[in-house]
């Protein structure tokens, strides 16, 4: 299984890497569109994240989601889990492993009800490869637990990175939708 993943997640990386610069900026700025299909609850606490290499940039949608009324947050790994920091404008961001930034120590710890999700892959089920380490995963299910009730799921990637079948564990979350610059795809049965 893990060859399988390994194999499905280096193909949906090359065709991202591949993509023109400028596509990617464009990609990014494109999510922004699709805002208010997202409907989420007025208020919700959403988690963001800060795109790494080559990801597609959530941060022009999360400022859109902002300006709406939505408290933000971003993910920040404390031993070996995913908790979710407070993110305002006046936010003084540190670097984190990874080669990402995150909210400092000091900032409030939120439980996001909505997660926007960056990937590797994905399949047209919802089922997402990330980067190996099952942060997401495992942070879906405990924040599950927490709010009794499953936070909305949307994963951010690029129409390049769909793989025909994303291998699937017992651990793993399936997405609710997926977003790209191409448009939101929803999943009914995550199953």
């Amino acid at each position: 299984m893990s060859a399988r993943k390994a194999a499905v997640r280096a193909a949906a990386l090359a065709r991202r890497a591949a993509l023109d610069p400028h596509a990617r900026i464009e990609g990014g700025l494109a999510l922004v569109a699709h805002v208010d299909a997202l409907d989420f609850p007025k208020g919700a606490i959403v988690s963001g994240f800060w795109p790494i290499r080559d990801e597609i940039d959530p941060r022009p949608l999360m400022d859109a989601l902002r300006v709406r009324g939505h408290a933000l947050c971003l993910p920040a790994i404390v031993d070996n889990e995913l908790v979710f920091r407070r993110l305002t404008r006046e936010t003084v961001l540190v670097r984190a492993g990874f080669g990402t930034v995150e909210p400092p120590a000091e900032a409030e710890e939120l439980v996001p009800e909505c997660l926007l999700v960056p990937l590797a892959a994905f399949d047209l089920r919802g089922a997402r490869i990330g980067y190996g380490r099952g942060y997401y995963d495992r942070a879906i299910a405990r924040i599950t637990r927490a709010l009794g009730r499953r936070p909305a799921t949307v994963g951010l990637a690029f129409s390049a990175q769909r793989a025909d079948a994303v291998p699937e564990e017992a651990h793993d979350q399936r997405l609710d939708r997926i977003l790209t610059e191409a448009g939101l795809m929803e999943f009914k049965d995550r199953e």
